[in-house]
């Protein structure tokens, strides 16, 4: 198994000849692997993990390009029919060959008096866990953690506290595109410690890296 960031939240995995996309947002550079990819997994709605306009051009090129998604991106789809699959919590599925358990409910707290809106987590092949905009654990072990490193919903002492409750082998920086080169090297300075304090080593990936994953 392979893993590629593609910028911001956005991750590329590939087995053999199948590849999944896990959300390709305005923030990534998406489009050649939109392009080539055999289904496509958006975890919610925010601009920088669903673009839309460039998601719905993928599937006008390709009528066997699928969607699995939370409840509103799956409402904002609906025209697609049969290719686009609302997903929740708790729910087990195949797609492209690979089995996915959906954790998560909620998207993190952005406002207090704003309800939150849906956010669906992707366990793939029980190895890679992306969980979208929510610092949801789950219920299985997770070897690969996309770990969010900054975010308007997020305080890096919850960053640490989430790691230690995952508790994965390892983990790959995702949620990285609104800093710049200063708050890059501060989250990763945190990132590192997090890793150490489990004896594992948590990494950021520049845009573009792939690494393979020993199964």
């Amino acid at each position: 198994m392979r893993l590629t960031k593609l910028g911001h939240a956005c991750v590329q995995i590939t087995r053999d000849d199948r590849t999944i996309l896990i959300d390709p947002g305005s923030f990534s550079d998406a489009s050649e692997a939109l392009a080539t990819a055999d289904a496509v997994l958006i975890t919610h709605e925010h601009f920088d993990h669903f673009d839309a306009d460039a998601l719905r051009a993928a599937m006008a090129e390709r009528s066997d390009l699928h969607v699995w998604t939370s409840r509103v991106v799956a409402q904002n789809l609906a025209d697609l029919g049969g290719r686009v699959h609302q997903v929740g919590h708790g729910d087990a599925v195949t797609i492209a060959g690979f089995d996915v358990h959906v954790y998560g409910d909620e998207h993190e707290i952005l406002h207090p008096d704003v309800p939150p809106i849906p956010n669906t987590g992707f366990l793939v092949d029980g190895e890679v866990f992306h969980p979208g905009d929510a610092l949801t654990v789950p219920s299985e072990p997770v070897r690969t953690l996309c770990l969010p490193g900054n975010a308007p919903w997020m305080k890096i002492p919850e960053l640490y506290a989430y790691t230690r409750e995952v508790r994965p082998e390892r983990a790959f920086v995702i949620h990285d595109g609104l800093l710049n080169d200063i708050g890059l090297k501060v989250m990763q300075t945190h990132v590192t410690k997090a890793g150490e304090e489990l004896g594992r080593e948590f990494v950021r990936l520049a845009p573009g890296t792939t690494v393979e994953l020993s199964t």
